[in-house]
């Protein structure tokens, strides 16, 4: 499937199943190297077995983004104001230095929990939404899927859906027609060995086969790893959208929009 040449390993992939109504729609991976070799399988969601997994895959890889939060709020000039502004009217009232340094430091370690708490609230409403009731969100109708990919010890390690593209809140509308690859996440455990790039091809296949004409897609700012598989599997950036909140605004976060063609992909693929 891909060739990590920096790692000397070799991804390969082969289609075992590839039904359309994406009951069966199964992928093996082979990594290989001098030392070890795993299999990942792609399969469908299984509400009763993989349920406690995928929320949990969600929220390890949601709270591994709280640092490039916090960065992120760090780097914005009304943060970076604010401290500076504290620290000098503190070193000139109090003629000392640890008054000031003690209080920036509170006020880090303040900005890192708003960023735990912004990343928290996040994730409790996803998993009060969608993600806690995938059967019903994601299974329910025949343009619609949730695959997860399974290890062979039979553990869920990834994730991603399929779904068609709607119009987030305040963030401008998709081209119509459109499939979304939404809940992309894989275990860091598993990560760069191609896990990635095959859910996302099997959400591109599973559009193919629906006869949508694109998949597009939505992601952070902050998640930079996540931007990074998106244009190696194919995608292009299209824009940014600002995130309509007062928070997001002052803090300058905004939502990236990637897109691949169906059609362009067929070609390269040719």
């Amino acid at each position: 499937m891909c060739n990590w040449l920096a790692r000397q390993e070799t991804v390969t992939a082969s289609a075992l199943n590839d039904r359309t109504d994406g009951k069966l729609v199964y992928l093996d991976l082979v990594r290989s190297d001098r030392h070890n070799m795993d299999a990942v399988r792609i399969r469908k969601y299984d509400p009763e077995e993989d349920a406690e997994a995928v929320r949990e895959i969600f929220t390890m890889g949601m709270s591994e983004q709280v640092p490039s939060a916090f960065m992120h709020i760090l780097k914005q000039p009304p943060t970076q104001m604010v401290l500076m502004c504290v620290f000098c009217a503190l070193l000139t009232s109090s003629k000392s230095l640890l008054l000031p340094v003690l209080t920036v430091t509170l006020l880090l370690a303040g900005v890192r929990q708003l960023a735990c708490h912004i990343t928290k609230k996040y994730v409790d409403s996803c998993l009060a939404s969608d993600l806690g009731r995938i059967a019903d969100a994601y299974l329910a109708s025949k343009d619609t899927c949730f695959w997860v990919a399974e290890s062979d010890d039979g553990s869920v390690v990834g994730m991603v859906a399929c779904v068609p593209a709607q119009e987030a809140n305040g963030g401008g509308g998709v081209m119509p027609g459109c499939a979304q690859l939404k809940r992309m996440s894989v275990r860091r455990s598993h990560r760069r060995m191609g896990v990635g790039t095959a859910l996302c091809r099997t959400a591109v296949a599973f559009a193919r086969e629906r006869g949508f004409p694109a998949v597009v897609l939505r992601t952070s700012v902050l998640m930079t790893d996540a931007q990074l598989l998106y244009r190696r599997a194919g995608f292009a950036e299209t824009r940014q959208i600002p995130v309509p909140t007062f928070l997001a605004k002052v803090l300058n976060f905004s939502l990236v929009e990637y897109r691949l063609d169906v059609a362009q992909q067929d070609d390269h693929r040719d």
